[in-house]
């Protein structure tokens, strides 16, 4: 063993610590999540344990130790005299407000995937095989789209759009779109729901994302405007669109340029 500096190892010792309180936490988060204890606590008001148990059918015991350590987090607040938690409005919106543009909860189910997967990953590194985006866990797809459409909601057609020159004037006339890497189609049913006179083209190679945005775009109403269809983003129909979109997926693709090329040729 090598001699080392003592002062640079207790400083790197003190990063790994916090960590692995970051990963357990994170674990947590995603048990909070799932559990629905977040949003049996949205409404801000105190709550024991041994309630928050009740509401959610839950046992007591580990309902406590998950309160205490969330509150060691700070992500619920703790008032000793009475024994209780509860979500301040900040926090509410990050863990159990899924219409607020600053939820979070859904990256943490990217993160799990990261774990779950690692036995996967650990294969493509001895093989060089690669791992391909349909190969995940099921909570790498439903995170995604949990934790990418606040951001959506909040920016898509209230600023982005708009951005773009002419846009916005043709899908309100009735335009063409494809959105390719669609996923649960998140951002295709906002766009249907915004611009009811255009139609709408929604792609991905993950037959299972898409029979989501399928059941979806039923569900919001806009099942007549969105046709969702599996293909990737080199061999999507070559339609002449009058906008394709691409929302925070070109980065995870094999062939990026490729993808893009083809998008170019299907532009009207």
């Amino acid at each position: 063993m090598r001699q080392s500096d003592p002062q640079k190892l207790d400083a790197l010792v003190g990063r790994l610590v916090g960590d692995v309180g970051a990963c357990v936490t994170g674990s947590l988060i995603v048990l909070g999540d799932q559990l629905g204890l977040y949003k049996a606590m949205a409404d801000g008001k105190p709550v024991t344990a041994a309630e928050l148990a009740g509401r959610t059918g839950l046992k007591e015991r580990y309902v406590r130790e998950w309160l205490s350590a969330q509150a060691a987090a700070e992500y619920v607040n703790y008032d000793e005299g009475s024994d209780s938690f509860s979500l301040s409005p900040e926090q509410a919106m990050a863990f159990a407000e899924e219409g607020s543009p600053a939820f979070f909860a859904g990256a943490f189910e990217i993160i799990q995937a990261m774990w779950i997967d690692e036995p996967k990953v650990e294969e493509a590194f001895r093989t060089g095989s690669g791992l391909g985006w349909h190969e995940h866990s099921n909570c790498l797809f439903r995170g995604t789209e949990r934790f990418f459409r606040p951001g959506y909601n909040t920016n898509l057609v209230s600023s982005w759009i708009p951005a773009l020159d002419g846009i916005k004037a043709k899908l309100e006339a009735g335009a063409v779109v494809a959105d390719v890497g669609c996923g649960h189609g998140a951002s295709t049913i906002l766009m249907a729901q915004a611009y009811p006179k255009s139609r709408f083209h929604a792609f991905d190679y993950h037959g299972p994302s898409i029979e989501k945005g399928r059941e979806a775009a039923q569900k919001a109403g806009v099942g007549d405007r969105i046709v969702f269809e599996r293909a990737s983003a080199k061999d999507f129909p070559a339609k002449k669109y009058d906008l394709v979109a691409m929302f925070d997926c070109l980065h995870d693709m094999v062939d990026p340029v490729g993808a893009g090329r083809h998008v170019r040729e299907t532009l009207a």
